[in-house]
């Protein structure tokens, strides 16, 4: 894989981890209470967990 390649996919995994919170939002306010919901839920926790995986060695996200 190329340098700028797995920087670009590094990059895509860090601010995709960043901000995905935000969208736990609307699935909480309208509540879970269906099977469609909750599987709404575990993919949004699953592609996050993958995100943070993916993007944990950004080098701007070091201090």
């Amino acid at each position: 894989m190329s340098r700028h390649l797995n920087y670009a996919i590094t990059a895509a995994g860090f601010w995709l981890g960043t901000l995905l919170p935000v969208a736990y939002l609307p699935v909480f306010l309208a509540g879970i209470d269906s099977a469609g919901a909750f599987l709404v839920l575990v993919g949004l926790l699953s592609v996050h967990a993958l995100a943070l995986i993916v993007g944990h060695e950004y080098p701007d996200s070091q201090p």
